[in-house]
């Protein structure tokens, strides 16, 4: 097997012209924008809090005074949020180059859902960017080579689609629960390749994930004084790579030339947990194309989105 080449944010060509919508403004979606403008994307920074994003939106001017990034307002717990997004996006831009489906939550110790009534984790880390990567369609056909990036977990080796409790109503289990929506990224990803092969809509999808990084996500998952909070923040400087470094995954997946459509990139390092970017492994489940026909199928009745639909505007 052909070594795969050791890959850095020093490799990221140009992006000048290009633009890019990330998801989550702290830890990995806040490196991804940083690296993002430092080499002269346009860069949209999305997500539910303001003052976060605004924050990290200045942290990132004061570093790089020719930044162009802009915060915008999202909410992926809340499907009017993200419909709104979408047409505010349609509305002040002509085309989009790339969407970054990076934000996400980790692990409630209890269950908690979104404002439409999905499990917390389902609704925010998958059923958000389902909706979101739909709206943002017409823009993503238009776009210049464009591609679509979605953040998964190794945690999704775990994961399962449990069609018949897609909301964990039944019995809660917040580590099921995450790897549910992690794989489902992945399932999602492939399937929306599948499909922009079949109509022509120009797309790269692919999954990626960040091995085991120190953000505020892995921090807090379980609250940061739980058992497994205190351990995180113990022994994360230690055990677990900076964020920088877990963005890099997603960076070569949005910018290299080298990216191969089918495949999932992650750490390269020991089981995966941390290292430069290389091709990883995929439970089978993300690979069965039945199931993921179903889930792109369930996701649409949920959500009330159709791809089909919204590429066809404008075309």
């Amino acid at each position: 097997m052909e070594k795969f080449p050791k890959w850095t944010a020093a490799d990221i060509p140009s992006q000048r012209g290009r633009s890019a919508v990330v998801t989550g403004t702290g830890g990995l979606g806040y490196e991804t924008a940083l690296e993002l403008a430092k080499h002269g994307s346009e860069v949209i920074l999305a997500g539910r809090d303001k003052g976060k994003g605004d924050e990290a939106i200045n942290k990132i001017r004061s570093s790089i005074s020719s930044a162009k990034i802009t915060f915008e307002e999202l909410d992926l717990a809340d499907l009017a949020s993200v419909h709104a997004f979408g047409e505010r996006m349609n509305k002040q831009r002509k085309d989009l180059d790339l969407l970054i489906n990076n934000a996400g939550v980790m692990t409630p110790p209890v269950r908690r859902t979104t404002k439409d009534g999905f499990e917390l984790q389902l609704g925010t880390n998958y059923l958000g960017h389902f909706a979101l990567t739909a709206h943002l369609m017409p823009l993503l056909i238009k776009g210049e080579q464009p591609r679509v990036i979605h953040l998964s977990s190794i945690a999704h080796r775990n994961g399962t689609i449990y069609f018949d409790d897609l909301q964990f109503e039944r019995r809660y289990d917040a580590s099921k629960a995450y790897a549910q929506s992690k794989i489902a990224m992945i399932m999602f990803a492939l399937e929306l390749q599948r499909r922009s092969d079949a109509s022509g809509w120009g797309l790269l999808s692919i999954p990626v994930h960040p091995g085991i990084s120190r953000t505020e996500l892995l921090l807090n998952g379980a609250g940061p004084n739980s058992a497994a909070g205190i351990t995180r923040r113990l022994l994360g400087p230690v055990l677990f790579q900076p964020a920088a470094q877990g963005a890099l995954p997603a960076l070569f997946a949005a910018t290299s030339s080298d990216v191969a459509s089918g495949t999932y990139y992650g750490p390269g390092g020991f089981m995966e947990l941390r290292g430069l970017p290389q091709p990883g492994k995929m439970a089978p489940q993300a690979l069965d194309t039945a199931a993921s026909a179903r889930l792109w199928e369930v996701s649409k009745q949920l959500t009330r989105v159709d791809f089909d639909k919204l590429a066809s505007i404008n075309a």
